[in-house]
């Protein structure tokens, strides 16, 4: 039999092990994490995995919304453009039908849970399942262009001093689109592959443009397109090309820093009202007495909603600008 020494010396031994054997554990779980992390953008991630360079551009194509050949796949254009510049992955049909799910039980329960009626459950089907998409999308592109044009001037200096050292273009763009994350680094190396099976450098340029729907893109295409066409120093050309989209961003910044007390007057101006009639329901919910029977009162608010809705816009438009 085991003595009582010898049994405390192997529950010693066996929870040095189990402490090695945890510690380890923790590496190897942080270590797969920093591989996956170390994969700056979604395209050196697929290409991880293991899968061909063309599966893994058919992949990344797909899954925003376009064909083979990097066109848009659907025929209505313009809502296939929104989703492809929204950056969103995965398929569009589920997009879609998730939020149609949404706008149905939110209908359901307004008709049968709160006993609203039928022009309130169909204004509420059609706000969540068409309306809160369309939003979602505009809100999600508007934010990926912006972090794209941060990215963009910096991509075109890397560019430029690639091109300086002696390396084509193609190696160029292929350098932005191993060394920069998302989303320029996917975006370039989807260009970067296009070039690779067939597509001249105007051509994927100019898809590029289409698929991320910055104008920075446009006058990137146009400037390689003269320089096709007439020649010239690529190199000048580019650099002087993100000399002046770094100078945008820069008035983009400043303009709104000078912008900032109007867009929080609005916000507190636009949400004042609602917020005290919020208060009120909750302190004193009779304070409006028998208002709400009242059938001027449904006018009336319509009347002073839209009048309220304009004033917001007209404040949206005081402090927006283009540059």
């Amino acid at each position: 039999m085991m003595s009582g020494q010898t049994l405390l010396y192997l529950v010693y031994v066996l929870a040095a092990a189990s402490a090695v054997l945890a510690i380890e554990a923790l590496y190897l779980t942080y270590a797969r994490r920093r591989a996956r992390v170390g994969a700056i953008n979604r395209r050196l991630l697929r290409l991880a995995e293991q899968a061909p360079a063309e599966q893994t551009l058919q992949g990344l194509l797909k899954e925003r919304g376009l064909d083979a050949r990097g066109d848009f796949a659907f025929g209505l254009v313009g809502l296939n453009r929104l989703y492809t510049q929204s950056g969103i992955t995965g398929d569009p049909f589920a997009f879609l039908a998730m939020f149609l799910a949404a706008g149905l039980v939110a209908a359901l329960l307004a008709r049968f849970l709160l006993g609203f009626g039928y022009l309130f459950v169909l204004l509420t089907f059609l706000f969540v399942g068409l309306l809160l998409p369309y939003l979602v999308l505009r809100r999600a592109r508007s934010r990926r262009v912006a972090k794209f044009a941060a990215q963009l001037p910096d991509a075109l200096d890397m560019i430029v001093r690639s091109l300086r050292a002696g390396h084509p273009s193609s190696v160029a763009i292929a350098l932005v689109a191993r060394e920069m994350p998302d989303p320029i680094g996917t975006e370039f190396g989807i260009a970067s592959d296009e070039i690779t099976f067939g597509l001249s450098l105007e051509q994927a340029v100019r898809k590029l443009a289409e698929r991320v729907g910055f104008e920075g893109l446009n006058l990137l295409s146009v400037a390689l397109s003269i320089q096709a066409k007439t020649g010239g120093n690529l190199t000048e050309i580019l650099a002087n090309l993100s000399k002046v989209l770094r100078e945008r961003q820069k008035l983009k910044l400043k303009i709104r820093a000078l912008s900032a007390e109007g867009r929080m007057s609005a916000i507190l101006i636009s949400a004042f009202p609602l917020v005290m009639f919020g208060i009120l329901q909750l302190v004193a919910p009779s304070f409006y007495g028998q208002v709400w029977g009242d059938r001027l009162l449904a006018p009336v608010l319509t009347i002073f909603g839209a009048w309220a809705l304009l004033g917001d816009f007209i404040m949206y438009r005081m402090v927006n600008f283009d540059y």
